[in-house]
């Protein structure tokens, strides 16, 4: 090999180096574009399939700050996986205590023969099958896991693109940690729902994208029925009680583009985005017969919780401030109370 040729190699090295870089620095304006969880995941998977070239690609995440163990994202993409197992894995075990301190990509190989002793975390690994692991770390700690399948080309990963990989996982990691925080910022701890706050930002972002768009947009303000009574009958104690089981149920039964909110007290309020009032009394009608079916322990006696729910539809020519709008619910709201409670009114 001659030097013009060694010259021409060199030169297409500096451009990949280059090409890469510029990759990343999208990549990184991608990730920190939005502070919304369910958007970032999305992101990190969608920009590790682009580059990478991947068919499959799965994240383990804490769902939730308060979470100790790492749940596999309902996100995944490509892998033909059991719907009804839960994929997880523990934060305490030694694989995740291995790949924080290395805080390097393994192949699953790789892996068996370092954390022989740690049998469950492999098992859940081998019954995804991934080509590699690739930890997520930000800020010193563990934020998340990736899972990366097979490659359209089917080519297994080189020493050079594990270090790309690397590159982007520290991108990710940093930008999960940050999400975190504003999680943390801007949830109710008791509930784990949003603050007044933030539903109220929201509402305004909403409002005008619904205007602009011609979208429809609905909410809910929801209460729960003679609250006081739990409170002054049974104890402060279980009026928490009393709040965490409804906020859980409005947290389970919405979608992931809702922002569901404890609007104060015994009330919450929910943002239904892109929902006709048809749609939205469905949603919270099951949200209404599911309270309505709980039957929260008391000593040896069975408690029934029911909640009021009042709906509104976003008008523009109406609406021109969050504080007519949810005043429109409000009254719905008072209306079901009005007529015996337990009942949604639009």
């Amino acid at each position: 090999m001659n030097s013009v040729d060694n010259s021409s190699i060199v030169i297409e090295n500096y451009e990949k180096k280059i090409f890469d870089l510029k990759q990343l620095i999208e990549i990184s304006k991608g990730l920190n574009s939005s502070l919304s969880y369910n958007t970032l995941i999305e992101s990190i998977l969608l920009a590790c399939m682009g580059q990478l070239q991947l068919i499959e690609v799965a994240i383990f995440l804490k769902k939730t700050f308060l979470q100790k163990d790492f749940m596999l994202s309902r996100n995944y993409k490509g892998f033909e996986l059991a719907h009804d197992d839960n994929y997880y894995i523990s934060s305490n075990s030694k694989f995740v205590d291995y790949l924080a301190k290395e805080n390097h990509c393994f192949t699953l190989k790789e892996l068996k023969e370092k954390l022989k002793n740690d049998e469950k975390s492999i098992k859940t690994m081998e019954s995804i099958n991934p080509s590699l692991i690739v930890p997520l770390v930000g800020k010193g700690k563990l934020n998340g896991i990736i899972i990366l399948g097979e490659r359209i080309n089917g080519e297994s990963f080189s020493a050079t693109e594990r270090d790309y990989i690397m590159d982007i996982a520290s991108l990710a990691g940093i930008a999960i940690h940050n999400a975190n925080l504003h999680e943390m910022s801007t949830t109710d701890m008791m509930t784990q729902l949003k603050i007044h706050q933030f539903f109220q930002i929201t509402l305004i972002e909403e409002r005008e994208k619904a205007d602009k768009t011609n979208n429809p947009l609905t909410i809910a303000m929801i209460d729960i029925d003679h609250f006081k009574n739990f409170n002054d009958t049974y104890g402060h104690t279980f009026g928490d009680v009393v709040l965490k089981r409804v906020a859980a149920i409005l947290r389970e039964n919405t979608r992931y583009n809702d922002t569901v909110a404890r609007y104060g007290g015994e009330e919450f309020s929910i943002i239904l985005t892109n929902t006709e009032m048809k749609e939205a009394l469905k949603l919270t009608e099951r949200v209404r017969v599911l309270v309505e079916q709980e039957q929260l322990p008391y000593g040896e006696k069975k408690v029934g919780v029911t909640v009021s729910i009042g709906l509104a539809q976003f008008d523009p020519k109406l609406d021109i401030s969050n504080d007519i709008f949810i005043d429109r619910a409000d009254k719905a709201l008072y209306q079901s109370k009005l007529n015996g409670r337990n009942r949604i009114t639009y």
